[in-house]
């Protein structure tokens, strides 16, 4: 189908007013670009009953979002996007606000290590290792172990595959992965990604532009790590949620993992939104398919957790 009229109405006031893609910005200009777009796109900030941030032992920091319930609470661990280049706990902060009130759950997000500066696999161990200390926590931090889910957007999406592989072999025990339009093939060549041509859209040279910030060897985009598609099992693998975008050149390698994960015996949604684009999850505020796609999010975790 055509582009969504809501999407394209986007693109054209991005094309009216030659924003520049943020592949063509410094580094400083393309971060601080990102966290301003995804605010004005995010919609109205809601009130969660209590916000606050936290370090775990090793400095990592966590941003925890808590509803007016009582616990232990079924917790999501958020993993932001960005491209493992840009990105925050600010840039989740909307969507962070949003899932802990819908679900409600108490949802954490890791404020892992960026690339260049701390490229693959920096923020994949950040991110496991964040979340091993949220359940080793579970009691101060209200969490009900029996109850994690890990979750992501974009390379938050690729970082929750790869922390959900780590975890199958070396704890903690998770309960479910939500991954939104994730990466999770280095180099791939697949119908979407050669159609991403689009200039004033998310497209195959951003793809490249975040993968060359993140890998300081191309070989390392053969580690599962990097890219989960490639794991030699997904079996044993918690249950998924996997998101897409019609008009988004990740759409094939997220819909090939889902594939891959419910050929494995996981269960597994994957869930494809036509004529939405790639970010379109962040975009609630200005995208009706981003609010459609939220509210599927939160219910698919409220009945992970109601089964936990």
């Amino acid at each position: 189908m055509p582009l969504d009229p809501q999407v394209e109405a986007m693109r054209a006031e991005r094309a009216a007013g030659d924003v520049p893609q943020l592949y063509t910005q410094t580094l400083a200009e393309a971060r601080a670009a990102d966290l301003a777009s995804i605010q004005a796109a995010g919609g109205e900030v809601e009130n969660v009953h209590h916000v606050e941030d936290i370090t775990t032992d090793d400095g990592l920091p966590l941003r925890v979002y808590r509803p007016d319930l009582t616990g232990p609470l079924p917790t999501l661990i958020y993993f932001f996007g960005g491209g493992w280049t840009l990105g925050s706990i600010e840039t989740a902060d909307g969507i962070s606000r949003k899932l802990a009130n819908a679900v409600p759950c108490q949802v954490i997000t890791v404020g892992y290590r960026l690339a260049p500066e701390h490229p693959f696999p920096a923020a994949v161990n950040d991110c496991h290792s964040a979340t091993h200390w949220i359940a080793a926590n579970a009691d101060k931090l209200g969490v009900d172990p029996t109850r994690l889910v890990v979750g992501g957007d974009s390379a938050g999406g690729n970082l929750a595959a790869a922390t959900t592989l780590l975890a199958r072999d070396n704890g903690p025990a998770l309960a479910g992965q939500l991954l939104v339009y994730p990466n999770t093939l280095y180099g791939s060549d697949t119908i979407s990604m050669r159609a991403g041509e689009d200039p004033h859209l998310f497209n195959k040279t951003s793809v490249r532009w975040y993968w060359n910030h993140y890998l300081t060897d191309p070989a390392d985009g053969q580690n599962p790590l990097a890219s989960p598609l490639l794991a030699e099992s997904h079996a044993d693998l918690p249950s998924a949620l996997v998101i897409t975008a019609e008009y988004d050149p990740l759409r094939d390698e997220g819909e090939y993992y889902a594939e891959k994960l419910h050929a494995a015996g996981v269960p597994t949604t994957l869930s494809r939104y036509d004529g939405m684009v790639h970010g379109f999850f962040a975009m609630s505020g200005i995208l009706d398919g981003g609010q459609k796609a939220m509210s599927e999010a939160a219910e698919w975790l409220s009945g992970v957790f109601a089964d936990g």
